[in-house]
């Protein structure tokens, strides 16, 4: 997939335009870009667009992280546990590359949005819960979105364990990132004889 970037200083309507025979969408992205993007393996020429100059455009590529939507039961599966390796490396760096720069996310009351929101939390997170273990169970999907169970166990600074029972909602772009994250979730003491996650 290419993507165009384009600064607009005169257009201020999102439009589509016809580039050479190719419909191509064009987006705003916040106040001062818009977005073209495509899925034809060459690249269009857009400096004929009334208002742009050759400086104005500047080539982004998306890298797709597969498997990709829409889900079925097997491919959700295996996306799933791709995201719950990566939440088992206790590497924020690695857990954001799963989710889309702009991603939403709300984890029990905290509310994120964006790659450095989610990885402050998650670096509390795991300062606070140690020796953490997450499992994640798939209860359905349908075109971009996953229905998940989970639990995890994780102790606290005093030694005392702890499972979370929960669930997620997962909704993801077209490029298989996460772009919405919902998360809820109750925690229950336990003895560290009692752990099953290990």
């Amino acid at each position: 997939m290419w993507l165009y970037l384009l600064s607009i200083s005169e257009i201020r309507l999102a439009l589509t335009v016809k580039v050479s025979d190719t419909q191509q969408k064009l987006n705003f992205y916040d106040n001062n870009f818009v977005i073209a993007y495509g899925l034809s393996m060459s690249l269009p020429d857009l400096s004929m667009l009334p208002g742009f100059a050759n400086n104005d455009i500047c080539i982004m590529t998306i890298e797709q992280r597969f498997p990709l939507p829409p889900w079925d039961m097997e491919n959700a599966a295996q996306k799933l546990q791709i995201i719950e390796d990566e939440w088992n490396t206790l590497d924020p760096e690695k857990v954001i590359t799963g989710y889309a720069p702009e991603a939403e996310v709300r984890y029990g009351t905290e509310f994120l949005n964006g790659h450095e929101e989610i990885k402050q939390f998650l670096n509390r997170k795991w300062e606070q819960q140690l020796g953490f273990k997450l499992k994640l169970d798939l209860w359905g999907a349908l075109k971009g979105r996953m229905a998940v169970r989970f639990e995890c166990e994780w102790h606290d600074i005093a030694g005392q364990w702890y499972r979370s029972y929960g669930v997620q909602v997962f909704e993801f772009d077209d490029n298989g990132y996460v772009q919405m994250n919902f998360t809820s979730f109750n925690d229950e003491p336990i003895t560290e004889s009692d752990r099953k996650l290990v």
